[in-house]
């Protein structure tokens, strides 16, 4: 990306939101332009800087991590936001994604982790994992009974589809279609253009609830 990918950190504990900073300056790539103690303070300052992304703790006093980024993403859908966590507990995270959020990041993970999934989440490309992206399907088929429609998709489309629907990242599936990354990322252009979405997960809820995927092991 040309210009630096601007960041708002969100969380109530100082010593959290300098230890993120330490992190994410170590890369120019990353500009913090503004830091929340809370999640309604997360909500004002969204609006007055409009981050590319939003580091989100879960747990903050007076309006926790989980509204907050409700909140944001039906006012500023174009905002990307992840959840900062300490734990691997995938309610959580699961919550979150069902919230609007992106994504999540340990705390404990080595910088370069940090820098390189931020990347991705700015750019549409962060895959989630297997066991998320099970969980996401599962809550759709409780959700809703669908009636296959027909796809405006053609077969490559499909085939994508149903490895984004497995948490694979654009390498994982360009390695597995045996297709370069770059036809991959425009495969999917092509695929949220066709559809009118914006990320992974809006995508997959698409899919299943038009019939196009069911299961792991319907293929």
């Amino acid at each position: 990306m040309s210009q630096p990918i601007r960041i708002m950190l969100a969380d109530d504990h100082t010593h959290a939101r300098e230890a993120m900073k330490d992190i994410i300056e170590i890369d120019p790539a990353f500009e913090i332009v503004c830091e929340a103690a809370n999640g309604e303070e997360a909500i004002l300052l969204a609006e007055q800087w409009m981050p590319d992304v939003i580091l989100m703790d879960i747990r903050m006093p007076r309006l926790d991590g989980l509204e907050a980024a409700k909140q944001i993403k039906e006012k500023y859908p174009y905002v990307k936001i992840v959840m900062v966590t300490v734990s691997d507990d995938v309610t959580h995270l699961f919550e979150a994604i069902k919230r609007g959020a992106q994504g999540y990041l340990l705390k404990n993970l080595h910088p370069s982790s940090w820098h390189e999934y931020l990347r991705a989440v700015a750019i549409d490309e962060a895959p989630m994992s297997r066991e998320v992206a099970t969980r996401l399907l599962q809550e759709f088929a409780s959700l809703k009974t669908s009636v296959p429609t027909q796809s405006p998709l053609t077969q490559r489309e499909k085939e994508i589809l149903n490895c984004i629907a497995k948490g694979m990242s654009n390498r994982n599936i360009s390695e597995h279609l045996v297709i370069s990354e770059y036809t991959v990322k425009n495969h999917l252009k092509n695929i949220m253009h066709k559809l009118h979405l914006d990320n992974r997960v809006q995508l997959m809820r698409y899919a299943y609830e038009n019939g196009w995927i069911r299961s792991f092991g319907e293929r």
